[in-house]
């Protein structure tokens, strides 16, 4: 009689204890509801632009006097963004761990490549106060480019109209900045609150002299011929109308560099349509 009640009870005993590991391991999943949170699906090396592959979602409880205040939820939020220190593999992502300057990050560990997605080229192209939208525009952002120019640049004749008619036009959205140079100021820190920071030294005083670009080398072209026969403005995108980071070129006219096969001012009217304006 013992014996059985013994086996009886221990069947209830291992009954439980797969009932509390099914519940999350040793009672852990009983300590209340769980909080999303993106955690490094790889090593992630220091001053990396974070994309997607890179991150992936977990669940955390915390009890006590733990906080997940300076987490991320969404893996959205953290895209574009760059590591500040080498982050392991596993690692749940924290807001001081990451910034949306590379400037402000020190350059002793740098990568020795861009972050450029395949079938990309890196292109830095010339700003300032007016031109860049005061120095507002910081690495991970996203801005389109304007062009003005007069009509006459794309005659094929050499007719003079009495008055010369300028065109304005935008040519390129969704330009992601992966570089500045060479200063930095005012950029804002990566958990999104309202201070910023400057930094410091000769080198990084004063506003961006210049953006670099992910382009597609046939874009560099038409980029540089812009840059030599027209006037050049930039717009900063709303964060909320930024584009996914590419993982490739969808160009299917120039997804190799050998693609590009240069360009005039007819190729370039009958691409962008200044004349018809």
């Amino acid at each position: 009689m013992f014996i059985i009640v013994g086996l009886l009870l221990a069947a209830v005993a291992f009954g439980a204890v797969i009932l509390i590991s099914s519940l999350g391991g040793g009672g852990g999943g009983l300590g209340g509801p769980s909080t999303p949170v993106i955690i490094a699906k790889q090593a992630i090396p220091l001053r990396h632009q974070i994309v997607a592959s890179d991150l992936e979602v977990a669940h955390a409880a915390v009890n006590g006097n733990g906080t997940l205040n300076n987490t991320y939820g969404s893996i959205n939020d953290v895209i574009n963004k760059i590591s500040e220190i080498n982050i392991s593999k596993g690692t749940m992502l924290t807001s001081d761990m990451l910034a949306t300057d590379i400037n402000v990050i020190p350059s002793g560990a740098a990568p020795a490549y861009l972050p450029l997605a395949k079938g990309y080229v890196a292109m830095t192209i010339p700003t300032g106060e007016q031109v860049g939208v005061a120095g507002h525009i910081s690495v991970g952002d996203y801005i389109t480019v304007i062009a003005s120019a007069q009509v006459t640049i794309f005659a094929t004749t050499g007719q003079q109209q009495s008055a010369p008619r300028v065109v304005s036009k935008t040519v390129f959205t969704n330009l992601r900045i992966i570089g500045l140079g060479p200063a930095s100021a005012g950029v804002q820190p990566a958990n999104g609150g309202g201070s910023s920071t400057t930094t410091t030294g000769a080198a990084q005083t004063g506003l961006t002299s210049s953006l670099t670009v992910e382009v597609t080398q046939c874009d560099a072209e038409f980029l540089t011929w812009f840059l030599n026969n027209t006037q050049v403005r930039y717009t900063l995108e709303s964060y909320r109308d930024y584009a996914t980071s590419p993982t490739d070129n969808g160009d299917a006219k120039c997804r190799l560099i050998t693609d590009a096969h240069g360009v005039s001012n007819a190729v370039v009217d009958q691409a962008f349509s200044f004349s018809k304006l």
